[in-house]
């Protein structure tokens, strides 16, 4: 998936200089998406594709949630309360209303965010100083981008191929635009 502009320099400075604060924003952005399958399981138990799909990919980013947090214990942090994250919800703004759309606007915008997050660890993970965490970041990234292909994937197979990558590219242009104005953080997104 092509994202529509690259994470800023910026972005990445901010990063990297406030890197605790990134780590307590990463690991609730991994519980988050792990809670995000497991609702798509409540909210569709009939699609059996899905279904599979989103039990693996809630255990594999719960198991995401697990490393980030050996990482922070490890530097002595803990889990903070959650925040709101501006990104997904103006993401999620976009979302239409309609048992169909709903339901298609959901995958994509799942596919989105994790194309997104594979373009930052893929950043981060070129970036850091520490080899060791340069190679989480970088298997996280490769993971990333499988969700990414998976959301797109299972879009395509309850929709039109032609209307999921209609819907998929304007996501993006409207994607691109969050990203450009959201405020630089220490965060995922």
């Amino acid at each position: 998936m092509k994202l529509g502009i690259p994470s800023s320099d910026a972005w990445l400075r901010t990063v990297l200089d406030g890197f605790d604060a990134f780590l307590l924003d990463h690991a609730a952005c991994e519980r988050k998406a792990s809670a995000n399958a497991l609702s798509l399981v409540a909210h569709y138990p009939d699609r059996l594709e899905l279904v599979s799909e989103m039990i693996r990919l809630a255990r594999e980013e719960l198991d995401h949630f697990g490393q980030v947090y050996e990482v922070m214990a490890a530097r002595g942090l803990r889990l903070g309360p959650d925040r709101k994250d501006a990104y997904l919800g103006e993401l999620r703004r976009k979302v239409r209303n309609g048992r169909d759309h709903y339901f298609l606007d959901r995958l994509l915008v799942g596919g989105v965010a994790e194309a997104r997050g594979c373009e930052r660890f893929e950043r981060i993970a070129g970036a850091v100083a520490d080899e060791e965490l340069g190679r989480f970041y970088t298997v996280l990234s490769q993971s990333e981008a499988r969700h990414a292909d998976q959301f797109v994937r299972l879009a395509k197979v309850y929709f039109e191929p032609e209307e999921v990558t209609e819907r998929l590219e304007s996501l993006l242009i409207e994607e691109a635009q969050i990203v450009a104005a959201l405020p630089l953080a220490a965060a995922l997104h």
